[in-house]
């Protein structure tokens, strides 16, 4: 291992020219986690064919958004993967079917959303069994049909089995019963699709996809992990309040 390292570091100090460093697509693939590390402190430009396809920047420009997998080089991350560059990392990422998302930091009218509907939930589930959290929280989920693990932070969820799935580590390894993401032009890809496939087929019960520009709420019921119906209310304290009660 010391010995892949050492010969690691000498392949990047050879590669470069000038001030920015050269790497094909393999090569990245191979040893990911060490480029990402190093274009903390200068670029690396990734290459196939002798082709530049993409650039890591210290500020993780090009390949790297919350709209685009870290691995936007035709690679996919394995969950180890995943887990050691968030150990190593201070930023939040999302990890969904092999695609790393690094999740930026949200805007006033995002996070002016997600607070009016917490008080909202947090007035409705008073005293009940179900409690709503909000991200930054982590969501370990696998599909029906698979073993391979995804990794979320939902801007706000509904945990109605918290003390039954609250793990030794203090950690939650269930599935909530109601999610709900708010968008962005940034997400919206993401939410709307990659998401709400995601959610269906892991077991949420309810999946709420709210559009701060209009104020509107269109919301899935899944059964049988398939949509069962879809709903549309604006999100008013009346409407959202009626709409739990039903």
């Amino acid at each position: 291992m010391v010995a892949t390292i050492k010969t690691l570091y000498n392949k990047i100090n050879l590669n470069k020219l000038g001030a920015v460093m050269r790497v094909t697509v393999e090569e990245l693939q191979k040893n990911f986690i060490t480029y990402l590390k190093l274009a903390s402190t200068e670029d690396v430009i990734i290459t196939r064919d002798d082709v530049e396809v993409a650039r890591l920047s210290s500020h993780f420009e090009g390949i790297v958004h919350e709209n685009l997998p870290l691995y936007g080089v035709g690679h996919k991350a394995t969950y180890e993967e995943f887990l050691q560059l968030r150990h190593d990392s201070d930023r939040r990422y999302e990890y969904i079917d092999g695609d790393i998302y690094l999740l930026a930091s949200p805007k006033v009218a995002h996070q002016y959303t997600v607070t009016q509907l917490l008080t909202m939930f947090s007035v409705y589930f008073d005293n009940g069994e179900c409690l709503p959290f909000v991200a930054p929280f982590d969501i370990e989920v696998k599909r029906q049909s698979t073993e391979e693990k995804n990794m979320v932070q939902p801007d706000l969820m509904v945990i109605c089995d918290l003390y039954q799935h609250v793990g030794e580590d203090d950690y939650y390894k269930g599935v909530p019963s109601l999610i709900v993401e708010v968008l962005s032009k940034r997400t919206q890809k993401k939410d709307l699709i990659f998401k709400l496939n995601l959610y269906m087929s892991c077991g949420v019960k309810e999946y709420w996809i709210v559009n701060p520009d209009n104020q509107e709420v269109m919301i899935y019921h899944f059964d049988n992990f398939n949509i069962k119906n879809t709903k549309h209310i604006k999100m008013t304290r009346k409407l959202v309040r009626l709409y739990l009660q039903d």
